[in-house]
């Protein structure tokens, strides 16, 4: 698989992902019509995500995300009560995108060697097709409350899951040579999480998505094979 490939299938994910938030706030967002909430949620995702990249979450106020979707104090509280609500459902939501996108790629492969592969690989596109998400959470975890840190938190070892249980079916058929699974796949984030925290190291030597990937699959497979 190409990251074009990759591309196609998910070039809607932000639409995706506040389908799902209406869905699932159904009960609290005064708006009933879902395609016009969809749209409007989508603005304030994408607002939300830009401001904090410019300013920092916690620096922003809801007239700034008033004036930066042209939408009104009252019809930003038909979606959401305070800036936490909204901090809450964008966590929340990107958190079940991104899980569920992995585990569905993971389980249509066969061998723990691809499943492995493919782990690695979609993590990586998913943080090229949405970039913001991924350093938001990066860059804002440190100055969320404690019970939001805490979601933070559970998050990135929800994605260290992911590979343990790969690491570990691999050690089980006597494919990979871990003597430490779980600091194993506390190493591999970090380099998966360099592809998008220095991204402008790999844009200035014209390393595409693709190119990472495949060095690091061969990098973390020479070290792991038996």
């Amino acid at each position: 698989m190409k990251f074009s490939d990759f591309k196609k299938h998910q070039s809607d994910y932000v639409e995706d992902i506040c389908r799902n938030i209406f869905r699932e706030y159904s009960q609290s967002i005064k708006i009933k019509k879902e395609e016009l909430a969809v749209r409007n949620l989508v603005n304030i995702y994408n607002a939300a995500l830009k401001l904090s990249s410019e300013k920092g979450f916690a620096a922003m106020s809801l007239r700034d995300l008033c004036r930066e979707t042209g939408l009104s104090m009252g019809a930003l509280y038909s979606y959401f009560s305070t800036k936490e609500d909204l901090l809450n459902i964008i966590q929340e939501q990107g958190q079940k995108f991104i899980a569920g996108i992995m585990i569905e790629y993971i389980n249509a492969v066969d061998t723990v060697v691809e499943k492995l592969r493919i782990a690695i690989r979609i993590h990586l596109y998913l943080s090229e097709i949405m970039p913001q998400w991924y350093i938001f959470f990066f860059m804002e975890a440190r100055h969320m409350v404690k019970a939001e840190q805490k979601k933070a938190i559970a998050s990135e070892l929800a994605t260290e899951q992911i590979f343990i249980d790969i690491l570990e079916m691999g050690r089980q058929q006597k494919l990979f040579a871990v003597d430490n699974i779980i600091l194993t796949a506390s190493v591999i984030k970090p380099m998966l999480q360099d592809w998008y925290l220095k991204r402008w190291k790999y844009t200035r030597r014209q390393i595409s998505v693709d190119e990472y990937a495949d060095f690091l699959i061969q990098f973390i497979e020479k070290a792991l094979r038996r």
